[in-house]
């Protein structure tokens, strides 16, 4: 991408594919990590499944518990808090309610008196009873929820810790309705969850595993084969690029040794000719024939340019300076005054590198010559860093406009925008520096290795 001044941050050039042992251990670690939270959820959802089933048992046990309390030890006198129908009634409930899990039982009346508790202190207080405890007297049936014990009924419980508390409607003898409330341990039913999950953890965490080694064979077959598809992509690209240049040389060489040789010939055949008729005093057919001459002289010119474009010199053997070099010779023949400097290990060969500094250099330069109207240029390459080499191509001309820029590249003058994916591709920089008056200067930083 371009930053404010039209610098192009490219990413690092492609690495190979990793290996099929990092991949499948990749697998293998996102496989856990979603074993591990399985587990967590499936730790959550069988809690809040026990604590349901928890309410729906204490439902059904403080109904038969009410039952058992109803015939063995409910007598009419509780409601006028008969100290002998207290008494029956607390026998029965230390006897064969309370135990390590049930910790309170109470009975109250419609209004919300308190006509019974194990707890003495709290008997005949009154306190207001839920909407809910109100419909069971109404509507029947038993109810079961988490205690709140920071209600003022609850104050001698919350030293207990978590209670699940549970309400059923039952009768006198006289057939008076009370509620009758038992509060139970919540860590006995976690207790039980507990128990649960660890019967059936192993039985989970053994069928996990055993899908978990069905996959990882699958897994590194899969890593290979995309390993391949990769290695056999970099072949087909390297082969396509091989092809591409092969054709390129082939028709800058069939251009070169037959029509630029049959024009420069042709030239050469003429100017025998037009200096012949100057000499016989035809001035018309003199003109005519150097004219003649000029034209195919150019047309010689603009053919080899040509040749440059379709395949640049061989930079191995002609080194890079002497292919820049060439690069500022039609500007300095326009009168242009240029300047070029290359470090000497640049210019002992870049590798890769040299390629697209050439690439780079020419699109500039044919900026320069189309379009700035430069009376200087300066081409500069040295080593920026280890390993780094920077190319800077200078002018003094018109400049440019980013905005502009941005503009002809929608009309099609897209040199530089493809020159930046080019660079962005090779793990490269390129910074474009312009301003209307101002010149514009390109920098290219790209790896040597």
């Amino acid at each position: 991408m371009l930053v404010s001044d039209g610098r192009r941050a490219g990413p690092a050039a492609p690495g190979p594919p990793p290996s099929a042992a990092s991949a499948v251990a990749r697998f293998m670690l996102a496989s856990l990590a979603a074993i591990a939270v399985v587990v967590v959820g499936g730790f959550f959802a069988l809690r809040s499944v026990t604590v349901r089933e928890a309410e729906r048992d204490t439902r059904g046990r403080v109904e038969l518990q009410g039952a058992l309390v109803e015939s063995a030890g409910l007598r009419d006198g509780l409601l006028t808090g008969d100290g002998e129908a207290l008494g029956r009634l607390d026998d029965v409930v230390q006897g064969r309610l309370l135990s390590p899990s049930v910790v309170r039982v109470k009975l109250w009346s419609r209004d919300g008196r308190i006509l019974y508790s194990d707890e003495p202190a709290i008997i005949g207080r009154r306190f207001a009873l839920g909407e809910d405890e109100r419909a069971l007297f109404t509507e029947g049936g038993a109810e079961a929820e988490l205690s709140d014990l920071s209600r003022p009924e609850n104050r001698f419980e919350r030293q207990e810790g978590k209670l699940l508390e549970a309400h059923t409607v039952i009768r006198t003898p006289n057939g008076t309705p009370v509620l009758f409330e038992t509060y139970q341990r919540f860590d006995s039913l976690s207790a039980s969850g507990g128990r649960l999950l660890r019967a059936l953890a192993p039985t989970l965490l053994g069928a996990l595993a055993v899908l978990l080694l069905v996959q990882a064979p699958l897994a590194w077959s899969l890593a290979r084969r995309l390993q391949r598809g990769h290695r056999d992509r970099e072949r087909l690209l390297e082969r396509a690029i091989e092809a591409s240049d092969r054709e390129r040389r082939r028709i800058a060489s069939d251009l070169h040794d037959g029509v630029v040789q049959d024009l420069a010939g042709v030239a050469f055949g003429l100017a025998p000719l037009a200096d012949g008729a100057a000499r016989r005093g035809d001035e018309a057919e003199a003109a005519a024939l150097r004219e003649s001459t000029g034209r195919l002289r150019q047309g010689v010119r603009a053919l080899r340019t040509l040749l440059v474009e379709i395949h640049p010199p061989n930079l191995a053997s002609a080194g890079l300076e002497a292919t820049l070099s060439d690069l500022l010779s039609p500007l300095a023949a326009a009168g242009v005054a240029t300047e070029l400097h290359v470090d000497d290990p640049v210019a002992a060969g870049a590798g890769a590198a040299d390629a697209l500094v050439y690439r780079v250099a020419r699109e500039a330069l044919r900026n320069v010559q189309v379009h700035a109207g430069a009376r200087h240029v300066r081409v500069e390459v040295v080593g920026a860093a280890p390993q780094t080499v920077r190319l800077t191509v200078a002018d003094d001309g018109r400049g440019f406009d980013a905005g502009r820029r941005a503009a002809r590249a929608g009309e099609g003058h897209v040199g530089l925008m493809l020159l930046e994916d080019l660079v962005a591709e090779a793990g490269g920089t390129l910074h474009i520096a312009s301003a209307p008056g101002a010149g514009t200067t390109v920098t290219l930083e790209v790896g040597v290795a």
